[in-house]
C-alpha cells in the first residue's frame, strides 16, 4: 500500500535516536516541561529566527492561546480563510471571538488579500494567514493590510516547518507563529504537540503564563488552562528538528518528479515568487477527481482530498458565520483537489508509479 503520508516510516528511520530519547526522558523521572521542552524550545526559536518559542500541546491550543494573548476575545472578530483545517476556525472560538472567512486566490489557494476589503470592521482585531500545502501565503498583501489598518498579523504555519519567504523562515514575520506538529507534519511528533513562536518579549511572557493556568511561581497571575508539552514528544521533536531540511530537500524531490510526469491536463502546485515551497501535501487540480481516488484505491493507493468540504460548508458552521460576498473558489476546489502522496521515506520508483496511474486515469 502506498500512502498519501506515513508517520511510522519516518519513526523507522530515526528510531534507534527516537528510542534513546524516550528511554532518557522515562529515567529522567520528569515528564512535563522539562529540560526536554527547555531546550526544544531554545533551538526551535534559533531555527525560525525569532528570539521565543513556547511549547504547547497542539497547533490548535497554539492558536486560541496566542489569541489570548493579544487580549482578542468575545466581541472580537479574526479573519481567516475556510479553505483550511478546522482547527484555525475552531481555535478563534475557542478565544471567544468570531472568525470572519475570506475566498481564496485561485493559484494559490490561501488568503486573497484584496477581499480583506469586504469583511473588515471595528470589531476586526486579527489576520490569521495560513500559509497551505508546504507554500507561503501572500505575506506581502496581507501584512501590508494588516499596518494600514493596525490588525495583528498571526501565521498559521501547521503545513509549512522550514519554508521561508525572502530569507525569512515563515512563523517569524507576523506578531506570532502557530505551529502544529501532529504526526504527519513536516515536523511531527509521535503524538500531539504545538510551538509557538514571536519576538515580542512581552507577549511570549503572557504565553508562558496561559499554557498553565496563569500561574507565575505557581500562583494564578491571569486565567489560563492547561496545554503543556510533554518531555517525550519534545525531544522526538529535537531528534526530528535536526533532519528538517533535508527531509523537506526529499519531499521537493518528489515534488519535482511528480511535475516532471504528470500529463499538461492535471494543474500541479505552483511555488509562490521569492518564497520556498516544502511541500507537506502535493496537491493537484484534475478533472473527475472521485473517479481517480476510486481507481488509485483500486491500486492499494491512498490519496487523500485536503479539504473534501471547506469550513463554512460543514454541519458545525453551516449559515452562521460571516463572510466575504463570495467563496466560489474555494467551493470549487473542494470538487476537484487531491492530495498525491509524499513524505520523505517515499521511493521515487513510487511516485512515477503513482504519477503514471493518476495520467492514465485522467
Amino acid at each position: 500500500m502506498i500512502k498519501f503520508a506515513d508517520p511510522s516510516a519516518q519513526y523507522r528511520s530515526y528510531k534507534k535516536r527516537i528510542d534513546a530519547a524516550i528511554n532518557r526522558v522515562l529515567e529522567s523521572e520528569k515528564y512535563i516541561l522539562g529540560e526536554e521542552v527547555e531546550k526544544l524550545e531554545d533551538e526551535f526559536a534559533r531555527y525560525i529566527g525569532t528570539s521565543n518559542a513556547i511549547g504547547v500541546a497542539n497547533g490548535t491550543d497554539a492558536i486560541e492561546i496566542s489569541l489570548r494573548a493579544l487580549e482578542i476575545g468575545v466581541g472580537d472578530e479574526v479573519i481567516t480563510v475556510s479553505h483550511t483545517a478546522v482547527a484555525t476556525v475552531a481555535a478563534i472560538e475557542a478565544a471567544g471571538a468570531k472568525p470572519v472567512l475570506v475566498d481564496v486566490d485561485p493559484r494559490f489557494f490561501t488568503l486573497d488579500p484584496k477581499k480583506l476589503s469586504e469583511v473588515l470592521s471595528k470589531k476586526t482585531k486579527a489576520i490569521i494567514l495560513v500559509h497551505l500545502y508546504g507554500n507561503s501565503g501572500d505575506i506581502e498583501g496581507t501584512s501590508a493590510f494588516c499596518k494600514k489598518n493596525n490588525l495583528y498579523l498571526i501565521e498559521d504555519v501547521s503545513q509549512a516547518h522550514g519554508a521561508k519567504w525572502k530569507d525569512r523562515r515563515l512563523g517569524s514575520i507576523g506578531e506570532i507563529g502557530c505551529f502544529s506538529c501532529f504526526p504527519t507534519k513536516n515536523l511531527g511528533a509521535i503524538g500531539d504537540a504545538g510551538l509557538i513562536t514571536t519576538n515580542n518579549e512581552e507577549i511570549a511572557k503572557k504565553i508562558f503564563m496561559l499554557r498553565e493556568y496563569g500561574w507565575k511561581e505557581r500562583v494564578s497571575q491571569i486565567t489560563g488552562r492547561n496545554s503543556r508539552l510533554d518531555e517525550i514528544q519534545a525531544a522526538i521533536l529535537r531528534i526530528k528538528l535536526e533532519y528538517l531540511d533535508e527531509d523537506n530537500k526529499k519531499r521537493k524531490i518528489l515534488a519535482q518528479e511528480y511535475d516532471s510526469i504528470l500529463s499538461s491536463n492535471i494543474v500541479t502546485p505552483e511555488v509562490r515568487k521569492q518564497t520556498s515551497h516544502v511541500y507537506h501535501l502535493y496537491v493537484v487540480q484534475l478533472d473527475q477527481r472521485d473517479r481517480v481516488l476510486d481507481y488509485l484505491k483500486q491500486q492499494n493507493i491512498i490519496a487523500g482530498i485536503h479539504y473534501p468540504l471547506a469550513v463554512h460548508q460543514q454541519p458545525a458552521y453551516l449559515n452562521r458565520l460571516k463572510t466575504s460576498k463570495t467563496l466560489v473558489i474555494t467551493e470549487n476546489l473542494t470538487k476537484d483537489i487531491i492530495s498525491l502522496p509524499i513524505y520523505p521515506e517515499l521511493p521515487l520508483s513510487k511516485v512515477e508509479q503513482v504519477a503514471n496511474l493518476v495520467n492514465k486515469v485522467s
